[in-house]
């Protein structure tokens, strides 16, 4: 191969160059490589905080299933359900614990630093909400065997004992 373009060097120089010719391009295909952007300009997902990543509990919206599920029981009717929450949906955070020669013990939240300044936190474990009492309205809420059988399947869907769940029928 000609290297023309190394008329003004040293022989010494050209024949250095000459024998590394292909490490010296691979070397700066490297370094353009180096030089362009990640990703195809896309929106970069990993730049998304954990709450944006994990679904949000809805409430209207298990309302709206449970009310769907309890109106196919035979006998219920078209059912509609009214829940309360005692708290909502939460997320524990990973912390570090550290202690003392003497004793002393300090917590700190573990965070994750994204680059260019930006910090996350670390989520353990999402905690679903806790109910304080549901409501199901139907047109077979006055029968007794209606009325247990909309209050197991509660019980069972909310974690709700049968004392916070309440069955009336609807006129």
């Amino acid at each position: 191969m000609k290297l023309s373009w190394l008329k003004g060097l040293s022989p010494a120089a050209k024949k250095l160059l000459g024998r590394y010719q292909y490490v010296l391009l691979v070397l700066a295909a490297g370094v353009l490589l180096l030089l362009l952007p990640l990703g195809g300009g896309g929106e970069d997902k990993s730049a998304q905080t954990p709450a944006q990543l994990q679904e949000e509990f809805d409430l209207e919206a298990f309302e709206n299933r449970l009310a769907e599920a309890l109106s196919q029981i035979q006998g219920a009717g078209e059912a509609q359900v009214v829940l309360t929450l005692k708290s909502g949906s939460r997320q524990v955070l990973a912390q570090d614990t550290q202690r003392g020669a003497d004793g002393d013990s300090s917590s700190a939240t573990v965070t994750l630093g994204r680059g260019s300044g930006s910090q996350e936190v670390v989520p353990l474990q999402t905690l679903a909400p806790q109910f304080q009492g549901a409501l199901v309205v139907c047109p077979g809420g006055g029968d007794p065997e209606v009325c247990l059988q909309i209050v197991q399947a509660v019980s069972a869907l909310t974690g709700l004992g049968s004392d916070r769940i309440s069955v009336c029928p609807s006129g």
